[in-house]
């Protein structure tokens, strides 16, 4: 067996049509020699569903569980990742050519970064794509960038959590995802940052679908009294993680 990265992705009743053009997307990728990845599929609860638009793949496992978000369902597929690197990987997105490539070759070459983003397009429905104004330069993420721009931009990163391609160590250490309601992804991508430099890819590493049955377009969503506590906790975890200066790579001095 190779080196693996474990792609992890969380699928409802609703975007589970939407899994057989994810995995088309994951057949497409090219990683160097020696290195494999497994597709670790859980469903938020269990129903009848999901199951029929499983590919059937020896790479691909499928697991259900009870329902408590996205958050809940990847951090409980995450017991069984067992690579060295973990890619999310939404059911109703679609990672383009080179993605997982280019997000291993940041991290192997530099063993002082925790984990990668990428630039991301919005799928639309009529499939043309658009892409979003002010992505960053590529390259190198420093510690507490992201929470910095996040801070004073409306609580709206500068890189996408849906792109992570994180160390399988490090996301352990940091318990997955947060237990949040929404905003979990975010929740995981500003602590990494608090905690460890990352790297950001500019070229196209995700296709973003929008589509009417997604969780972010309801508008429980985007209530402001749920919203702004969402968003309380997932700065004081941030800011807790850099004031008490854990860090990766564990320093030795």
């Amino acid at each position: 067996m190779g080196r693996r990265i474990t792609v992890v992705t969380a699928v409802h009743a609703p975007s589970a049509r939407f899994l057989p053009a994810a995995y088309a997307s994951l057949c497409e990728q090219e990683l160097p020699q020696g290195w494999e990845w497994r597709w670790l599929i859980q469903e938020d609860g269990r129903t009848d569903e999901v199951t029929r638009h499983v590919p059937d793949d020896e790479r691909v496992g499928f697991r259900q569980g009870r329902p408590g978000g996205p958050g809940v369902a990847r951090t409980m597929a995450l017991a069984h990742a067992d690579g060295d690197y973990v890619k999310i990987l939404d059911a109703d997105d679609q990672l383009t050519p080179g993605a997982l490539a280019r997000d291993l070759a940041a991290l192997e070459g530099d063993p002082t970064l925790g984990w990668a983003t990428s630039r991301v397009l919005d799928l639309l429905p009529d499939g043309s794509t658009a892409g979003f104004p002010g992505d960053p330069e590529q390259g190198p993420v420093e510690r507490g960038a992201v929470l910095d721009y996040w801070s004073a931009h409306d609580f709206r990163a500068q890189v996408h959590p849906a792109t992570l391609f994180v160390r399988r160590d490090l996301l352990v250490a940091l318990g997955g995802w947060m237990a949040l309601p929404a905003s979990e992804d975010t929740g995981l991508l500003l602590a990494l940052n608090s905690v460890a430099r990352g790297w950001f890819s500019a070229e196209v590493g995700l296709l973003y679908r929008k589509w009417e049955g997604q969780a972010t377009s309801q508008t429980s969503h985007t209530d402001a009294a749920e919203r702004a506590a969402r968003m309380a906790v997932v700065e004081a975890r941030a800011r807790a993680l850099g004031h008490f200066q854990w860090g990766y790579p564990v320093s030795t001095d």
